[in-house]
């Protein structure tokens, strides 16, 4: 049976923590979940321990730092890396499917999961920040040739060996836009699949301002 690794940056995510590390399990084999804490100032430290996480004090701040340190520890007993956010925002339901991709598809690196299709509730995100990822996406194929409808998504299975020896320049919500170039830079498809995207437990952090960083690494790349 393959193994997962799941990885999740959290900051003060107390009220969604829980909930999603105990829907993961429904849906993931004994998976080994590594949060990476940014220092928080609630319990999201103590709730993380309590449902059987390994917590990792992040050192720096962003979530580009967190999962930079976080894939450091990807090895061998890894088939399979989960990301996902410590908000609850991302129903973990669609990681079998997003898993048999893998299984069944030796070309295909990374599965994500794009929030931008007909189960898309525009109440969900912000409008300016929906236009802003729409922005985005349409740069990111331009200029990177990353043909993907959601390349900002926060949940994504991806194939361990691609994580081993990466070390991440982003620093914050750039991160994921690195990801996506680092598989694509590998030979490697990128797959994604319909997903419908929840209301965020406790207070959102990504702001317009990041907008223009992650702008800036997709000229970097």
């Amino acid at each position: 049976m393959k193994k997962n690794l799941v990885i999740i940056a959290a900051l003060n995510e107390e009220e969604g923590i829980g909930p999603t590390i105990e829907e993961l399990k429904k849906f993931l084999s004994k998976p080994h979940f590594l949060v990476v804490d940014g220092q928080s100032e609630d319990r999201t430290v103590e709730i993380a321990k309590e449902m059987g996480a390994e917590v990792l004090m992040q050192v720096g701040k962003g979530k580009g730092s967190a999962i930079g340190q976080a894939v450091r520890r990807v090895d061998s007993n890894a088939d399979y890396v989960v990301f996902t956010d410590a908000d609850f925002t991302y129903p973990a339901e669609y990681l079998p499917k997003m898993r048999a991709i893998l299984d069944q598809n030796r070309e295909v690196g990374m599965v994500t999961g794009n929030r931008f299709n007909g189960n898309f509730y525009l109440g969900s995100l912000h409008n300016v920040l929906y236009a802003g990822n729409r922005t985005i996406a349409f740069i990111h194929i331009l200029l990177n040739g990353v043909h993907m409808h959601d390349p900002l998504t926060g949940l994504r299975v991806v194939r361990s060996e691609i994580l081993k020896g990466w070390n991440p320049k982003s620093k914050g919500f750039d991160i994921e836009v690195e990801l996506n170039h680092l598989v694509e830079s590998k030979g490697y498809r990128i797959v994604e699949i319909p997903i419908y995207y929840r209301q965020r437990m406790g207070e959102k952090k990504l702001k317009l301002r990041h907008g223009l960083i992650i702008l800036r690494r997709i000229l970097l790349e």
